[in-house]
């Protein structure tokens, strides 16, 4: 009878353990489930992340490219009344009104990093000059050099606004 009673015990153990087995197999391939979601969850976010940092960057590009643009623009529209106003000044035409409004002007294209381009004595630059003539010199150094400047160029850093017409020494 206590045998009967062992073999019933070691049976019920074992049939207990291979429910046992069975529930951690079945937990180990849940575990091993959610933890390819934790990580497809986790590529997911860490994608949407990069995707965000890259348009706040995308979109400050844009926002400083609009800006210069603008600027530009801006710039563009303003230099006929500003050479209009040097031209008058460089042959007395101006009242002390109109001087200090081309000082200012100045005084505002300097700030907002705008330079003039096209000085006479200068090697002709393509990139920042425009040829509209040419101009006899009796030194060959002097060759290629801008010899007379008919309208200033503008530009904002390396970007050209508009190109100096000038005309070049020829020897």
């Amino acid at each position: 009878m206590q045998e009967e009673e062992d073999v019933k015990i070691e049976s019920e153990d074992s049939e207990a353990d291979l429910k046992a087995d069975k529930k951690i197999t079945k937990m180990r391939g849940e575990i091993e489930q959610l933890r390819k979601e934790k990580q497809e969850y986790l590529d997911g976010w860490q994608r949407a992340k990069a995707d965000y940092v890259n348009a706040l960057k995308r979109f400050e590009g844009e926002r400083k490219g609009a800006s210069h643009a603008g600027l530009l623009r801006a710039i563009e529209a303003f230099l006929p009344a500003f050479d209009a106003l040097e031209r008058a000044g460089r042959h007395g035409e101006l009242s002390k009104g109109f001087q200090a409004i081309v000082k200012q002007l100045e005084a505002a294209f300097k700030e907002l990093g705008v330079a003039a381009i096209g000085e006479v004595g200068e090697k002709f630059d393509p990139a920042f000059h425009e040829a509209l003539g040419q101009d006899a010199v009796e030194k060959a150094e002097k060759d290629g050099e801008v010899t007379a400047v008919l309208e200033k160029g503008w530009r904002i850093g390396e970007n050209v606004i508009r190109p100096a017409k000038v005309r070049v020494g020829k020897h």
